[in-house]
């Protein structure tokens, strides 16, 4: 059990995170002023108007012939995004001209750094010597495939272009395996475009039912089939679930660790306790290693954690900033695409150029390359924990591999519910407190930064030196 104080200075006992995760807590915190956050809200909207004239003008061109003016809907937010011409390494340079540590960085998918040397100069060689695809077998698939078996543990695996690619085929195979349709996911959890998997992202609380008994928040255009909702960090609503109805769930599907909501820990012996109910019951166990994969370590968060799937979905960071997404596991599994029970084909599945780069990247994230980053990471994460103590700021670190995040609540976030009692308020100004200072960190309202191979420990300190003029304005 980990122990704080609330805001009234009563001791709170909380159940222990996860070791091989980062959380502190603050000892004593203070409520912040809303008037004060307000007037600096307002403030730097003003700031962010007046500094941001070229991505206006973009974004007004780009509403023409893109709905909301962007690519994909969380490129958004109001009044304009910023448009950004150019990246290199940890920085990029918006059409403004004005540099911006990126600490977005892909939500991970550039973990080895904008225009990485070893990761062009391999794409290169194949747009020059090899080819961008074949639609056939290929020896740089085969080989690419042999280096994810021995890195990641798999039995076997298949490509695909993208985490939600990687997480439908991940669901289609435990179906076919079970041969039963339902799943479970987590409350508030993140895994594509899968209709299956698009229940309950960031529902509103109003139509989600009790907090210990989540019903399912199915959008409209949704054909979701036999969805199960249940908290993180809840077995007791597990198990009931599967008692109930595991005749009927194929899988249980999950981030082993929460990215989309910040970053939410398992407790202490969480993880090992789903994979026991899941053997149990005769569930199999799904992770969604999308978000996590590389950016929690050498062989991702499932070995990091101690606890292995039945099968696996991967992405973003294996490519090196190319579309490249991968699922695989247990052989037994992945054998209901040998015998036809299930159909897994793709155009531009493990085509030679992302190929090329994804061998470029496992080269580049060896043991001491990731420990390093990581080591940057916690330094930035321990120097913000003095400075949230020495203001008594109302919130905590939390961090996970090379992320990291200010979570703004002075208890852990540890459910979906949890997240939605943070302060929102807090979370914004403190976005775009650091998006006006040059440091660019995903909107959303729940900051979460990446360290990537190319970050320094000074890059950090710009993140840090900013959330210490922050902390002063909020005290005033």
């Amino acid at each position: 059990m980990t122990l704080d104080s609330d805001a009234t200075g009563t001791a709170t006992e909380w159940p222990a995170n996860d070791p091989a995760t980062w959380r502190t807590l603050p000892a004593t915190s203070t409520p912040l002023d809303p008037a004060r956050v307000a007037a600096l809200m307002a403030s730097e909207w003003e700031r962010f108007s007046a500094t941001t004239a070229g991505s206006a003008a973009h974004h007004a061109r780009a509403s023409v012939p893109l709905p909301m003016g962007v690519a994909s809907s969380f490129q958004y937010w109001d009044p304009h995004p910023i448009a950004v011409a150019s990246a290199r390494g940890a920085w990029l340079q918006d059409v403004d001209g004005r540099p911006l540590l990126d600490m977005s960085m892909g939500f991970g998918a550039m973990l080895v750094g904008h225009l990485n040397p070893a990761v062009v100069e391999a794409v290169t060689e194949a747009l020059a010597e090899v080819g961008t695809l074949f639609v056939t077998p290929s020896p740089t698939t085969t080989e690419v495939a042999e280096r994810f078996q021995r890195r990641f543990g798999l039995e076997q695996v298949r490509f695909a272009n993208s985490g939600t690619e990687a997480t439908m085929y991940a669901v289609k195979a435990a179906r076919a395996f079970t041969q039963r349709h339902g799943i479970i996911k987590i409350e508030g959890g993140y895994h594509g475009g899968y209709d299956a998997l698009s229940v309950s992202v960031k529902p509103d609380v109003a139509e989600a039912g009790p907090e210990d008994a989540p019903v399912p928040v199915v959008p409209f255009e949704v054909e979701a089939g036999i969805v199960h909702v249940v908290p993180y960090n809840d077995l007791d609503r597990l198990e009931a679930i599967l008692v109930e109805h595991s005749a009927e769930i194929a899988a249980v599907v999950m981030e082993p660790v929460l990215e989309n909501i910040s970053i939410v820990l398992p407790d202490a012996g969480y993880l090992a306790a789903v994979r026991e109910a899941c053997d149990r019951h005769g569930v199999l166990l799904v992770f969604d290693e999308v978000k996590t994969g590389l950016t929690a370590g050498y062989a991702g968060a499932s070995q990091r954690l101690g606890v292995t799937p039945d099968l696996i979905a991967l992405a973003k960071s294996i490519g090196g900033g190319l579309p490249l997404a991968a699922f695989g596991g247990r052989g037994d599994i992945m054998a209901t695409i040998t015998d036809g029970r299930m159909w897994h084909f793709g155009t531009y599945n493990g085509n030679p150029l992302v190929m090329a780069a994804a061998a470029a990247v496992d080269d580049i994230c060896t043991v001491e390359a990731l420990d390093a980053a990581e080591d940057i990471n916690d330094g930035a994460l321990r120097a913000i924990d003095e400075l949230i103590q020495t203001y008594e700021l109302p919130a905590h670190t939390v961090g996970f591999g090379v992320k990291g995040a200010v979570t703004w609540s002075p208890t852990p976030v540890r459910t979906y519910r949890d997240y939605k009692r943070t302060d929102f308020e807090a979370a914004e100004l403190s976005w775009l407190w650091g998006v006006n200072r040059g440091i660019l960190t995903p909107p959303g309202l729940d900051e979460q930064w990446l360290v990537s191979l190319a970050h320094t420990d000074a890059d950090m300190g710009l993140l840090v030196g900013a959330f210490d003029e922050l902390a002063q304005a909020l005290r005033g």
